[in-house]
């Protein structure tokens, strides 16, 4: 049995109501702040998880960052 992972800051994630794959960057009240995968120059707003789905978890994200 899988336990699925709620989102949270760090993951990448794909927003179905924005049609977008971005990285949660915070959350404030509930609201998911994400910015795009390869730039922090625009962020946009999910009010909730229910529309964010893991694609990369943080913890693989870091990992691979640090390979290079």
């Amino acid at each position: 049995m899988t336990e699925e992972q709620s989102p949270w800051v760090g993951d990448q994630v794909y927003d179905s109501s924005a049609d977008q794959e971005g990285i949660i960057t915070d959350v404030k009240n509930g609201t998911y702040i994400l910015r795009p995968v390869h730039t922090w120059a625009r962020t946009w707003t999910a009010p909730s998880a229910d529309t964010l789905e893991i694609t990369v978890p943080r913890q693989e994200r870091v990992a691979r960052d640090r390979q290079g």
